[in-house]
């Protein structure tokens, strides 16, 4: 089981990586290392496919919350080809949480994100 949790937290880590990319070429190198060619992301608030709708989406949430990087709550749980772990969006400034959340992935046979379900638990007004 060991070598699934690490495929999972591997894969995890590299949507870390991807979601805190700052610059628009370390962001675009970051979603192709995380997300399959044809990956997903949707939440409550988007539905996007693709690297380049992926890295919008990822550039728009920094806009929204600069100052801000993600970062994981707990431990990465899976099985088979899907994952689960939960997360928030915390400022470097004063490590307030304004937005927490979980999401769920599913992996393709390399590893990369096919498909992200994300779930909002705590959203500022007028977000």
């Amino acid at each position: 089981m060991s070598v699934n949790i690490d495929r999972y937290e591997s894969a995890v880590a590299r949507y870390f990586e991807a979601w805190n990319a700052g610059e628009p070429e370390a962001l675009a190198k970051a979603v192709a290392a995380a997300w399959s060619v044809e990956g997903t992301y949707s939440d409550p608030l988007a539905s996007v496919t693709g690297h380049t709708e992926i890295a919008g989406l990822i550039a728009g949430a920094h806009a929204q919350f600069p100052g801000f990087a993600f970062r994981p709550l707990g431990a990465v749980d899976g099985h088979h080809d899907t994952a689960r772990f939960a997360w928030e969006l915390v400022s470097e400034a004063d490590g307030s949480a304004p937005v927490a959340g979980f999401d769920v992935i599913t992996l393709d046979r390399d590893g990369r994100i096919r498909s992200v379900l994300g779930f909002l638990d705590r959203v500022p007004a007028g977000a």
